[in-house]
């Protein structure tokens, strides 16, 4: 049963993706009425919340859109830099929003960056505990590795909160700062969510993954 319920989970996260994908290339096709492009919307969006020091810049590819909050610095794709679409907008404004946490110190991100140097020590170490404890049938070995997973699935547990909290803070700032209009938000709705869901699926996936490994020791420790 566990099995299936992970193949399940792994079957949404691959058309939660596909939905971000058709989402953001259908609203690509959709021209905001303000006329802005993602670089605009996201300059104004940081000026207004006094991060006028913070730069903007394009990177290549799609959907590589990402705040690096070591370096200070929004970067976006070239379609959202670029593009006077709703997606291009939303995505931009939303990355800004990660930015606004940064500088308020939002405790979730906070937590996410503290945890970020033991869960990518944790997230290599895992999978080759687990294969050698599998391998070698130490039940040592898999409990090491399910503590070190646990610690990757936390940090994804905790990234929901952040990233719902930023796309929230876009929306909020688009209308107030009339980035958009009324009959526009439901773009913005639908962008912004469908991202959200890609995340949500992969911590889904995550938990049911961890749940089927700590089935798997404890039946066989039985």
């Amino acid at each position: 049963m566990m099995y299936l319920l992970v193949i399940v989970a792994f079957l949404f996260s691959l058309w939660a993706q596909f939905r971000v994908k058709g989402t953001f290339n259908k609203w690509s096709q959709v021209a905001n009425l303000n006329g802005m492009t993602g670089y605009e919307a996201a300059r104004r969006m940081l000026d207004s919340n006094g991060l006028g020091d913070v730069p903007i810049e394009p990177v290549p590819g799609a959907l590589t859109d990402h705040y690096d909050p070591i370096h200070r610095v929004v970067r976006l794709s070239e379609p959202v830099y670029y593009e006077r679409s709703i997606s291009a907008v939303s995505v931009a404004c939303h990355e800004v929003g990660h930015a606004i946490q940064h500088k308020v110190h939002y405790p979730m991100l906070v937590l996410r960056h503290r945890m970020f140097p033991v869960v990518n020590f944790a997230s290599g170490v895992a999978p080759f505990m687990l294969l050698a404890g599998f391998l070698f049938s130490s039940l040592n070995l898999i409990g090491l590795g399910i503590i070190f997973f646990s610690a990757a699935v936390a940090f994804q547990l905790v990234t929901l909160p952040v990233e719902f909290n930023a796309s929230n803070r876009a929306r909020q700032v688009m209308v107030e700062q009339g980035f958009i209009r009324n009959d526009e938000e439901r773009g913005v709705a639908k962008v912004l969510n469908a991202a959200a869901l890609t995340y949500v699926a992969a911590a889904l996936v995550s938990v049911l993954e961890l749940l089927r490994l700590i089935l798997v020791y404890t039946s066989n420790r039985d």
